[in-house]
């Protein structure tokens, strides 16, 4: 039997969509307010999350469920891996290290990998179908709060995705088609809140570095010594 799954993930995360959109970090990021080093630790992280999630779903290409929604060219790993070299140069395997709510994440995909394949669905879809959507928007975003250079930014580019739009509907429709019952449907839901909650984890990891750069950036503003012919701002000791 197979249950609308695609219908059911969409309404049964919306809060969870909702409450990862006002984390700060997001916040600040759709509003253009994007600190180089915090991002590129969270590009450093999602490299580690998408290479488990990728290297278990590869593994199960022959699994009567995950084999269904395993599109290779949704991978995000090598496209990772050249924005790590753009933000970290050559020796990026060695300067990048996996945060606590990353570690976590990472140990989650390999646990449900190990015992209930099928929940795998749930991360999929959660980081996937997120990507597709959002990803035109969030680039350029970080093209232009970060000033960057014709780099930096493949992870939101799906070369082997001509029409985005399209892949999505088949997407979901090989969701629907899963040959899942309602128990199995409502624990792939309950999984893919649980993946928005780990995303939301790494990002609250991230606030701290994005407030104290934020603070900095204020700082040097308003301690800016007015020079002679000058029209910026004098400090408050002038």
């Amino acid at each position: 039997m197979s249950v609308n799954l695609a219908t059911m993930l969409r309404e049964g995360t919306k809060k969870s969509h909702t409450m990862a959109e006002n984390v700060g970090f997001v916040k600040c990021f759709l509003k253009g307010v994007v600190e180089k080093n915090s991002y590129r630790t969270l590009v450093a992280n999602l490299y580690f999350v998408y290479s488990a999630m990728e290297e278990e779903m590869e593994k199960l290409r022959q699994h009567p469920i995950v084999s269904k929604i395993y599109f290779p060219q949704l991978n995000r790993k090598h496209s990772l891996e050249q924005d790590l070299h753009y933000y970290y140069g050559s020796n990026w395997r060695n300067e990048i290290k996996l945060s606590k709510a990353g570690e976590a994440y990472v140990q989650r995909i390999r646990e449900i990998a190990a015992t209930q394949p099928e929940l795998l669905v749930a991360h999929s879809y959660t980081r996937y179908l997120g990507d597709l959507s959002g990803g035109q928007i969030l680039k350029k975003i970080a093209q232009r709060a970060m000033n960057l250079n014709g780099g930096g930014t493949a992870f939101y580019e799906f070369q082997d995705i001509p029409d985005e739009k399209a892949f999505k509907n088949l997407y979901r429709q090989a969701m629907n088609d899963l040959s899942v019952d309602e128990k199995t449907a409502e624990q792939i839901v309950a999984e893919a809140n649980a993946a928005f909650s780990m995303n939301m984890k790494m990002f609250q990891e991230l606030e701290g570095n994005l407030i104290m750069a934020i603070g900095r950036m204020l700082y040097n503003t308003l301690t800016r010594r007015r020079t002679p012919g000058s029209t910026e701002l004098a400090t408050s000791e002038s």
